[in-house]
């Protein structure tokens, strides 16, 4: 699921037990933050129980069915009128593989993010969970890696250390969602008005919306950006580009381009809040907002973006929208994202206030490009003439983020997009 997940929600099992399974084929669909996806099988076989349930949370790293595989004796398929030597048989072999299997230690009760290999050291060595969180780890943010946990029980001794218990409250704002989501469902009272509960997602978008202006001191700048030179750099290169490297051309990665340009130029921007903590964000990960099909908001995030040339954004562009639409992406996808851009103008729109995607402190959305009079300045005099100009939107977390910096940094951004060399190869 990648490094930066730690759980996921089982929302459906698309095999029952007595099923067979083929290798690769899905067993179950999972959720996490915003993305659905599907857990195909490693081997083929016949799956024989499941360890959890629809809408249980799980681990990375937990045990979640048992699938014997064709190496040993085949397992019946168990039905209601199945003989009862049969399903003794299946209970057995059930039991049998429940013991070769560690049960893993329920590590929902805390906040931190351990690996599946020290999870498993954990439990196999009988570290309770308070106690891990106890341990300094030596990785990177702070994370417990196998040597720590290691040194750990070699020199705990044979007691294990009692840690006093914690309570561990979510944000008020994300309490309030909840709240609000638990209340009765509300009754027409004309009879005409039709009643839809949210689906998982938009309940998640509420929350995480509601939650991240009641953390955030918004603020906005704004400036308008002459792009003629882009426009007609497009216009002119697009067919080629298609030809050569079998990807669509948008104006998307252009704009990505420099905005990764710009966060190099003004890393302040590439930050995050923890508490009274500023952490600075060593690699710049783009995040690229898409409206899915069912009209619900994702955000997957281009790594490295600021390693990447025009032919690298643009295929990485063309991907992460792409598997957005068809539903597509994988939990690691929407992972790690350290700036986000919103494109309102795919809408129509000339300019928004977009919000924070904690924690985050900036978001840049793009307006519409629109064809506009303009002040031409030449060395013979001034004169009015039709460009291609576009607003850029900057919000921004005015806790950490002042005026000064958060209105440099999209100046910078729409210095680049107006520098566009016109004869520049791609």
């Amino acid at each position: 699921m990648g490094e930066s997940v730690a759980e996921a929600t089982i929302t459906n099992w698309l095999k029952e037990v007595g099923d067979k399974i083929e290798a690769d084929e899905a067993v179950l669909e999972i959720a996490t933050d915003k993305v659905d996806s599907e857990v195909p099988s490693e081997v083929s076989g016949i799956l024989v129980e499941q360890l959890f349930g629809k809408d249980d949370l799980v681990q990375v790293g937990q045990t979640i069915a048992i699938i014997e595989t064709e190496g040993g004796d085949l397992i019946p398929v168990v039905k209601q009128e199945a003989a009862p030597e049969a399903v003794a048989e299946v209970t057995k072999t059930v039991d049998a593989a429940k013991e070769s299997v560690a049960t893993p230690a329920d590590f929902s009760d805390s906040d931190k993010f351990f690996s599946p290999l020290v999870k498993n050291i954990a439990t196999a060595e009988g570290v309770s969970i308070a106690e891990l969180e106890m341990i300094s780890g030596t990785g990177k943010d702070g994370r417990v890696t196998k040597n720590d946990i290691l040194e750990y029980v070699k020199n705990r001794g044979d007691e294990p250390v009692v840690a006093q218990a914690k309570t561990v409250e979510a944000p008020k704002a994300v309490q309030a969602s909840i709240a609000v989501a638990q209340k009765a469902a509300p009754v027409s009272v004309n009879g005409g008005d039709e009643i839809v509960e949210m689906d998982r997602m938009r309940k998640l978008i509420a929350g995480y919306m509601v939650a991240s202006v009641q953390t955030s001191a918004h603020v906005q700048s704004f400036i308008e950006v002459d792009v003629t030179n882009i426009v007609k750099w497009r216009e002119k290169n697009k067919s080629a580009f298609e030809k050569r490297e079998g990807e669509k051309l948008t104006y998307t990665p252009i704009f990505m381009e420099a905005v990764a340009k710009s966060l190099k130029d003004f890393p302040g921007l590439n930050i995050s809040v923890d508490g009274d903590f500023i952490i600075k964000r060593k690699n710049i990960n783009l995040g690229m907002a898409a409206s899915l099909p069912n009209g619900n908001l994702i955000v997957p995030v281009i790594k490295n973006a600021d390693q990447l040339n025009l032919v690298g954004m643009a295929k990485a562009v063309n991907d992460l929208g792409g598997r957005a639409k068809a539903g597509k992406l994988k939990p690691d996808d929407t992972q790690g994202g350290t700036y986000t851009v919103t494109n309102v103008g795919t809408f129509g729109s000339v300019f928004g206030t977009p919000i924070l995607n904690q924690p985050q402190v900036g978001i840049l959305a793009l307006g519409a490009i629109r064809k506009v009079p303009a002040v031409i300045e030449t060395p013979e005099g001034d004169f009015i003439g039709i460009r291609q100009k576009m607003f850029l939107s900057h919000s921004y977390d005015h806790r950490v983020v002042d005026g000064a910096l958060g209105g440099g940094f999209v100046k910078r951004v729409a210095e680049y997009l107006e520098a566009f060399d016109v004869n520049r190869d791609f």
